[in-house]
């Protein structure tokens, strides 16, 4: 696996990079290339009205011919969730465990492309071969079952990539991580090792996923009526600690979100996830049973608008709805841009007299991410000669490579990298040569990518002044006003009289229209007139900016 050629190895990060989501790389050796995760973002308070952020396909699509695989490390949103919208442009085979495929083809159903593509289902220690690129699977522990990290052999040397991880050695449905692959791995000599730095700014060890129970079995003890379980659902791991303690309670168990119900039955035909006899019921006998007999796992801990759980807190959910002895566990962290959304939650769940419990207030949640110690552990054991951080946000990429500096790798072998970059890799160097388009590309409704900067830039005015609408109707040959302006406003006011001030405003560009009467009219003329007549007047009058849409009708 040692190297006899000067040719060298490429690193595109196409997403995950100074982020938390879109994690997608490719790996390249010569003609050969394949592609690491494929996975979305979810956008922050800022992007309005965008449903998914995904990567910039384009450097793909137009290499298309060079690539040889996607390899899926597992089954969360942010490493497969962006795979539909690649997929259906570029046919590629995909490769993964048992649980991570069927993850996949719950999400490619919905896109009718199961059909048109091409799985392959992997087992640890397996080796793939893709030309001049061998990839070797091993296992490792994430808050997923199924996971596992990628070794590239290439004539130029050995890339390991962790995958999303933790050295949980007490692991809920899963098998402890591989230390003897771990060890292997530094023994044959890796010539760069990509790793997860998501909790590299975290002191000492993650705790075990096994270590909640605990947390669950006093929420249990304590709930006097409904107990509403929220939490991700892929976290496959965490439903089966819900399920195991509802059965020692006695409590019956139904899931109920659109993911939810589609996963659960998936992973219980997989054997990933293991549900005694009677206690999984269909949702349509949540109100039949005794409330203090009833479990529900539910999605929306992150606050998604159309999740199930944001629509029992606004009151909105068809079959259930909330009474006061009802105890409502969000068993998440808020992804980094989410914790408005999730406060929000949090706060109307409250309001309609929930008990509500959360991170803050008890320990119902435990990261799948390596903190500093198991981070240098796996440095120690795998002996890259570079490093090149990986998913995660630029300080948490900064603080994996002070990591790697106090274990002993020098500061001129580790790279903190952005999206885009292209990174050429051989036995003597490391560094970034170029750099292709890697922005955000956002995906809105049924719309992928039409949705650029300026179209947020306008939606972010309208959310923060309004809109106003001039109508106002002139002489087609003169240009002369012919009536008074109308104006329509709409999420614009102010502690004046809004009337009083849209009628002022609508004075104001009366006479300016009036006072530059043309022979000739030049319509983008008149429409600049109306914006920036009305733009200076109401900013004087409010210090207001609405966006401002001239619609002029010519008699």
């Amino acid at each position: 696996m040692t190297s006899n050629s000067a040719e060298s190895i490429r690193i595109i990060p196409i997403g995950g990079l100074g982020e938390i989501g879109r994690n997608c790389t490719v790996i390249e050796y010569g003609d050969d290339a394949i592609i690491i995760d494929c996975g979305v973002m979810f956008p922050d308070a800022e992007m309005f009205g965008i449903d998914l952020v995904i990567p910039d396909f384009t450097y793909v699509r137009n290499n298309a011919h060079r690539f040889r695989a996607i390899v899926v490390t597992h089954g969360h949103e942010d490493h497969i969730g962006a795979l539909p919208y690649l997929l259906c442009d570029v046919n590629l085979p995909v490769y993964g465990t048992r649980l991570t495929l069927g993850l996949i083809k719950s999400r490619l159903t919905e896109h009718g492309l199961v059909e048109k593509t091409e799985f392959h289902e992997v087992t640890h220690g397996e080796i793939l071969q893709f030309g001049q690129l061998d990839v070797c699977t091993f296992h490792v522990c994430h808050s997923i079952p199924g996971g596992m990290g990628i070794a590239i052999a290439t004539p130029a040397g050995l890339v390991v990539h962790t995958g999303d991880f933790k050295f949980d050695h007490t692991p809920v449905n899963d098998i402890p991580p591989d230390f003897q692959a771990l060890g292997d791995l530094g023994r044959l000599g890796v010539l760069a090792l990509l790793c997860d730095s998501t909790y590299a700014d975290r002191p000492g060890y993650t705790p075990s996923e096994h270590s909640i129970y605990a947390s669950f079995d006093n929420v249990f003890a304590e709930a006097s009526g409904r107990i509403i379980m929220s939490t991700f659902a892929s976290l496959i791991s965490r439903i089966q600690q819900v399920i195991e303690v509802a059965h020692d309670y006695g409590r019956k168990v139904a899931v109920v979100g659109r993911s939810m119900e589609r996963n659960v039955p998936m992973a219980i035909e997989l054997g990933y996830l293991h549900v005694p006899d009677g206690v999984l019921v269909d949702k349509s006998e949540i109100d039949r049973i005794p409330h203090d007999q009833m479990v529900i796992i539910c999605t929306g801990s992150q606050g998604e608008p159309s999740a199930a759980l944001t629509r029992i807190a606004n009151d909105d959910h068809r079959q259930i709805k909330l009474v006061p002895e009802d105890t409502v566990v969000l068993s998440s962290t808020p992804v980094p841009g989410n914790e408005e959304l999730v406060n929000g939650t949090i706060n109307r769940l409250f309001r309609r007299g929930a008990n509500v419990i959360y991170e803050k207030i008890m320990p119902i949640h435990v990261s799948g991410h390596a903190s500093q110690e198991e981070i240098k552990l796996l440095l120690g054991m795998i002996k890259p000669r570079y490093l090149i951080p990986v998913h995660g946000e630029y300080r948490h990429l900064v603080q994996q490579s002070r990591l790697a500096a106090s274990v002993g790798i020098p500061a001129d072998r580790t790279l903190v990298a952005e999206s885009g970059d292209i990174i050429e890799l051989t036995a003597d160097s490391l560094e970034v040569v170029d750099h292709i388009p890697a922005g955000y590309v956002f995906v809105d409704g049924l719309g992928v990518g039409d949705v650029g900067a300026e179209i947020l830039r306008d939606r972010r005015r309208l959310a923060d002044d309004g809109v106003l609408i001039a109508a106002i109707t002139v002489d087609r040959h003169t240009g002369e006003l012919l009536g008074e302006p109308d104006l329509i406003s709409r999420g614009f006011a102010d502690h004046d009289d809004p009337k009083k001030i849209l009628e002022r405003a609508a004075s104001a560009l009366a006479a300016e229209i009036r006072s530059h009467v043309v022979e000739e009219p030049d319509w983008t003329y008149l429409n600049n007139k109306v914006r920036t007549t009305l733009g200076r007047h109401l900013y004087a009058q409010t210090r207001r900016r609405p966006m401002i849409l001239p619609v002029v009708t010519e008699i």
